[in-house]
């Protein structure tokens, strides 16, 4: 595929990711379970708040994919990233659509938070593959940290949207993997923390506005 119309289908993705209508490949987790009605208004708007930050973290993701993806030098890699990507499309998707049940709307920022993960990704594609991978890889650790924490704060009874964060989980723990396996290098300490610190700020941010 030539260089230009591989940026314009990542500008589609670009626009699908901030602005909604992410279609999903894999049928949504938890479909026989609990409506957003059944929820006290105090759940519906805790689990409202915590589905929006991993919409969010999707978001994110997109962008760095799509980034990493473009710079890649190797036609595997590209391929895995693209494969990758397709999953978090999915997780994107479920999440939309749980904050529609909900009664809520994805971040307003969203525009925001995926050129800075874009311009993130650029920069570690041109690091090169292993430090790309391993981006990757420190990543999808810290989002799968993230998402165990997120089962632990959802409402017992929201069983639909515990589902949906449970596989998530699963998607992003083999995501680490295959960066890994395809030469992802270990990121050095502070480069880790400088994660977190841009990741806890996310968080905060996404879950109420």
């Amino acid at each position: 595929m030539a260089f230009v119309d591989r940026l314009i289908m990542e500008f589609d993705t670009a626009l699908r990711s901030m602005a909604g209508g992410a279609h999903a490949h894999r049928p949504m987790p938890g479909s026989n379970a609990y409506s957003a009605d059944q929820l006290e208004t105090a759940d519906r708007e805790h689990s409202a708040g915590l589905m929006r930050v991993n919409h969010v973290g999707e978001v994110c993701a997109q962008a760095l994919y799509q980034a990493q993806k473009l710079l890649a030098r190797r036609g595997e890699i590209q391929q895995m990233l693209s494969d990758s990507a397709q999953e978090e499309m999915d997780h994107l998707a479920w999440c939309e659509i749980r904050l529609k049940e909900l009664g809520s709307h994805t971040s307003y920022l969203n525009p925001i938070w995926y050129a800075g993960s874009f311009a993130i990704g650029i920069v570690a594609g041109l690091a090169g593959d292993k430090w790309s991978l391993g981006f990757v890889a420190e990543t999808e650790k810290q989002v799968e940290n993230h998402l165990e924490s997120h089962l632990h704060k959802l409402p017992q009874q929201d069983h639909r949207s515990r589902a949906i964060v449970d596989q998530m989980r699963e998607d992003e723990i083999e995501h680490g993997r295959a960066a890994i396996s395809a030469g992802g290098e270990p990121l050095p300490e502070p480069i880790k923390k400088i994660m977190q610190a841009v990741s806890t700020l996310m968080t905060k941010t996404a879950y109420r506005i």
